[in-house]
């Protein structure tokens, strides 16, 4: 059983930075990766950032594309999101999961290429002021 516990969320002013954290226990296949989502309050669950499982493609949500950068540990069972610049429309729930990429195709208007979600942790929040 996949377990996922995410770390670093907090408030930050307006230009901030925040470095997210995520480690998966129970966590084993190769064709998954780990890649970050995030809600915020009213809005549907997000792709924030995916990448592939061989780490050759990466997907960035417009929003955040030249802001955000994934990274993943060597041993694909760990994955950090650094944000940088952030804005008062970047606040929400910030959750890591394992999922598939499809290339660069859109397979959802909320998640783009990401997909095969099927388990979540318990998200760390981030917090923006102005």
């Amino acid at each position: 059983q996949v377990q996922l516990v995410e770390s670093g969320g907090g408030l930050v002013q307006v230009g901030g930075s925040l470095r997210l954290s995520c480690t998966a226990s129970g966590f084993t296949s190769d064709d998954y990766a780990l890649g970050w989502f995030r809600q915020a309050p009213g809005k549907e669950r997000e792709a924030v950032s995916c990448i592939s499982h061989r780490a050759d493609i990466v997907y960035y949500a417009d929003s955040v594309k030249g802001r955000f950068t994934i990274s993943s540990g060597n041993a694909k069972n760990t994955v950090a999101l650094q944000m940088i610049s952030l804005i008062p429309a970047d606040p929400a729930d910030s959750y890591c999961a394992p999922h598939r990429l499809s290339g660069t195709t859109s397979v959802h208007p909320d998640m783009g290429p990401c997909y095969g979600i099927d388990v979540w942790g318990n998200g760390t929040l981030v917090t923006v002021s102005s």
